[in-house]
């Protein structure tokens, strides 16, 4: 099990609780923690110089802005800096993030031992990651299917000339309208209808509202 642990977690709060856990669940003294990344790269850098290296870094992907300067901003920079120095450490991400796109690049790309999801079992979870990452095996919260994360839906201009349309709050009519206009065919509303409902069976969305939001929360729109 691991000796040394650091914790790279912008609410003071959570870090708290994980540290809390961590020595009270599984008996590990040396827990450190810091609220930016650039502070945990160094705290990490000057332990690994000093030959007393962590064992583990758990950290967030997103960190708020600050009024101090930052050359490290989030986790995936932080894990990529720590990886240069020191390539075999065992790292797992803690973050409200749960697109499976995001996920599995961490760790395909930055290697990462584990995933956790925050939420309302998020603590068990860790403590599972964390066994899980000592007995070289990985780990992802059961929420997150990261084989969808293969098969990322393509759209082509004309589902995306739509949905920013009705995103602009224009209906279905105006917006066949402006189609027949352009001279751009398919523009019926049956053809936007279909449209939209397969994107919706492929997004797994009940709604244009929901296909939206999660389209703007994947950057995809």
């Amino acid at each position: 099990m691991f000796k040394k642990i650091l914790i790279a977690e912008d609410f003071q709060d959570t870090n708290k609780g994980i540290k809390d856990a961590l020595e009270d669940r599984l008996q590990i003294e040396n827990i450190q923690e810091e609220l930016y990344c650039d502070k945990a790269y160094n705290r990490f850098k000057v332990a690994h110089t000093n030959g007393e290296p962590y064992d583990l870094l758990i950290t967030d992907l997103s960190f708020r802005e600050s009024h101090i300067d930052r050359r490290l901003t989030s986790g995936p920079e932080l894990i990529k800096a720590v990886r240069r120095v020191d390539p075999e450490i065992k790292i797992i991400v803690n973050s409200m993030i749960d697109n499976p796109a995001e996920i599995n690049p961490l760790f395909t790309e930055h290697r990462i031992n584990g995933y956790v999801c925050k939420g309302r079992n998020s603590l068990n979870e860790l403590i599972t990651a964390i066994q899980e990452a000592g007995q070289n095996r990985t780990f992802v919260s059961p929420q997150i299917n990261l084989n969808t994360a293969n098969n990322v839906i393509e759209m082509d201009k004309y589902d995306l000339m739509i949905l920013k349309d009705l995103a602009n709050g224009l209906t279905k009519k105006e917006i066949s309208k402006k189609l027949k206009k352009k001279n751009i065919s398919p523009n019926s509303e049956s053809t936007i209808d279909k449209k939209m409902s397969r994107l919706f069976d492929e997004f797994e969305v009940k709604n244009t509202h929901h296909l939206i939001a999660k389209l703007i929360k994947q950057g995809r729109l």
